[in-house]
């Protein structure tokens, strides 16, 4: 490396140091406190080869998301229950697990449901309305 491309690396190195020193997100919390600045989730399509080969069940997947990762937060994938998407049986437990196990359900990823036309025929009363409404 001859001295102009030293140059160039480290003027490049400072302005992202610089950067980031602006950027709240990336500062510390005031003060020292523990408090996380950003919260994560994990979407169920993560670990979609463990769901698809019954290694991992789907009323696990919160528990694994706490356990394995120590994620607080979760974002189902219909394909991995649409059998069971009107079951509000299998649908409590799975909510009771995730609140269990400190985890919260965010969302469910709706893939392969209908198209958009029948969807805005029916108003947005589909089957899915029911796990979101808490």
């Amino acid at each position: 490396m001859n001295r102009r491309q030293f140059l160039i690396k480290s003027g490049g190195l400072a302005s992202v140091a610089l950067a980031s020193s602006l950027l709240p997100g990336c500062q510390s919390q005031p003060g020292g406190s523990d408090r996380k600045l950003f919260e994560l989730s994990l979407a169920q399509w993560s670990l979609h080869r463990q769901l698809r080969s019954g290694e991992l069940k789907v009323l696990d997947f919160p528990v694994k998301t706490r356990e394995a990762f120590d994620i607080g937060a979760v974002e189902y994938v219909n394909q991995f229950f649409m059998d069971r998407a009107e079951d509000r049986k299998f649908l409590g437990e799975m909510k009771t697990r995730a609140s269990d196990n400190g985890v919260q359900s965010l969302l469910i990823m709706v893939d392969a449901e209908e198209t958009w036309e029948t969807r805005i025929a029916r108003s947005g009363s589909g089957r899915w309305k029911i796990t979101t409404n808490g």
